[in-house]
């Protein structure tokens, strides 16, 4: 479900002001930095690990290259190499470090506007 463009919430984090839409999404994918991704991955309680940065820096690259959010099943891609997992061991521990999923909590941590649709892998 799309959100109202109308409905912003500001996120503050280290005296700067982010802007999201009512789901949680930033409005603005320049807004993100690490520490707005720590902010965001504590209002969803995961604990970032490195595999977690690995996976984030990896949607941002992506990002920053094609000016979109890469498709979950690229993400999922990315984890099987990063890994040296077979790609159905890569989505399964895909949900282990992000139970919510790749739309609802991945992106949102990663600081990506929320998705009109989307291939969940």
């Amino acid at each position: 479900m799309r959100t109202r463009p109308d409905i912003i919430s500001i996120l503050e984090v280290d005296n700067r002001k982010v802007h999201r839409d009512e789901a949680g999404y930033l409005i603005d994918p320049a807004e993100w930095s690490v520490e707005v991704a720590r902010a965001i991955a504590l209002e969803e309680k995961i604990s970032l690990t490195n595999e977690h940065w690995a996976i984030l820096n990896f949607m941002r690259d992506y990002f920053e290259e094609h000016a979109i959010a890469a498709d979950a099943r690229f993400a999922f891609s990315f984890l099987a190499e990063h890994k040296s997992l077979p790609i159905r061991e890569a989505r399964t521990r895909f949900f282990e470090l992000f139970p919510y999923g790749y739309v609802a909590q991945a992106c949102r941590i990663a600081g990506m506007r929320q998705p009109k649709a989307w291939s969940t892998g």
